[in-house]
This record gives C-alpha cells, structure tokens and sequence, in this order.
C-alpha cells in the first residue's frame, strides 16, 4: 500500500541534519512540499531543495534560531508565502552538547536542552497550530529519543528535557485533538546515518547485544514510522510516543 501525501505541505526542524535530510526526501518521494529548516547548514540545505524540486515537489529552505519566537513566526510567514499551509510539523532540531555527569554538566547545557526540546516545541505549536485548528486538521510530530526511558549516566541534559517533551506532547494532544489534530512522537534509537556509512561505524556490538531484533535502526526506518504518522492512516492515532529502536525501550 503506498502511503500518498499529495497536496501536503511538512515543515521538518533540522532539515539539513543527518536524520532530517531523510526524512525530507521520505516525505517528498510521498508527494509532500517541504519547508527545510536549518540553522547553519545553508549549503546542504539548498541542495536539498533543488534534490526535491527534482522529484517534482515544491520546497524552500528557511534559515531560523528555533529557541526564538520572531525567527519562527519569519518561518511559518515564509512558508504560507511560499507553499501555502503547512499541514505537518516535525519537531526534529536539538542542541548537540558534550555529554557530561549531572554534577559536572554546565547549567547552560541544560538550558540549551530545554529551549531546544521543550521551547522549540511550544514555538512552533504556537506559530502553527492556530491555522490547523482553522482547517480542522494537523499533524504535529516530535522526535524524542530512546534515552528518555533508559536515563543512561551521562545523559541527564538530554533525557529531562526529552522527558519534558513527551510530557508536553501528550497534554497538547489532549488539548487540541477536538479540532481533528494529530499529536504524536517517534523516539528512536541509536539510528545509522550516512556518517556511519561514510566512516564504517555501522556495527555496535556493546549496543546491539541489549537489542532484542539485534541490530541498530537506520535513518530510513525512523522516517518511514515518521511518514505513518503524517499520513491518513495514522488518523486515529494521538498521544503516543512510538519506539523505534528494536525493541530497546518498549511501551
């Protein structure tokens, strides 16, 4: 069964990103206009752009601070300008930070964390939701991330503020979901990228051996559970965070 997104426009954060950049292409291969999100990776995201204009999709690429109100308010105006409404949003973007203990983890790490899981979600809920609860339809989608159940040493910046998250997400589904939107999230696991091809960094053993389908997840398998989410078929479905990880974490 093929999975059609015709006449659907997606804003992905983090577009130019490892995991982004697929998804992008995922969702343009299904028929969606895409909205490229970047903050610094202008070249790659224009790239992208003229990748899915070859396709036959409509796309743009929109540079924006996504912890900031104005920047994201300027992107939700560029891309009604550009492509009409925006019917997905996913809440890809976050901060990279060096992983630390708590006691030795700078606070402004934290912080970062939270504008970038918690804030960046608040914003773009406020900048584009009112206009899906206008068309009586959205789909509003989060990627968290397996480390927010497993609360690994080390990770406790990310894993609050992505447990943060998930709790946002699951009240705002509650909120909005009478106006016929659609409020969910895909947590992945440590997922294979085209870094790990380019460098031969598939195979992780110590990681896989804690995998009950044993092996790592790739970048196409997370956009693909992402995709679902976005289409019609997912329509009764909100309020969830779906593991795709193997079998790492299971809810």
């Amino acid at each position: 069964m093929e999975i059609s997104l015709h006449g659907k426009t997606a804003l992905i954060t983090g577009a130019s990103g490892q995991l982004g950049r697929v998804m992008a292409r995922t969702l343009a291969e299904s028929g969606a206009d895409i909205v490229v999100h970047y903050i610094r990776n202008k070249e790659i995201a224009d790239s992208l752009v003229s990748e899915i204009e070859k396709i036959g999709r409509r796309a743009i690429a929109v540079q924006a601070d996504i912890t900031k109100e104005a920047d994201l308010s300027r992107m939700r105006d560029m891309a009604f300008n550009a492509l009409g409404d925006v019917h997905i949003v996913i809440n890809n973007a976050v901060i990279q930070y060096e992983w630390k203990t708590i006691l030795e983890q700078p606070l402004a790490d934290f912080q970062s964390q939270f504008d970038s899981c918690v804030m960046q979600s608040v914003l773009t809920a406020k900048a584009f939701i009112p206009e899906m609860i206008k068309r009586k339809v959205g789909r509003f989608i989060g990627i968290n991330t397996e480390c927010a159940q497993l609360c690994k040493a080390g990770s406790g910046a990310y894993s609050s503020a992505k447990r943060g998250m998930d709790g946002l997400y699951r009240v705002l589904a509650k909120e909005v979901g009478e106006h016929g939107i659609n409020v969910t999230q895909v947590a992945p696991g440590w997922t294979i990228s085209d870094h790990d091809r380019e460098q031969g960094t598939e195979i992780a053993l110590g990681y896989t051996a804690d995998v009950p389908l044993g092996r790592r997840g790739t970048d196409k398998e997370i956009s693909d559970a992402v995709l679902f989410l976005a289409s019609d078929m997912a329509s009764f479905i909100t309020g969830v965070c779906i593991p795709v990880n193997g079998g790492m974490v299971m809810v």
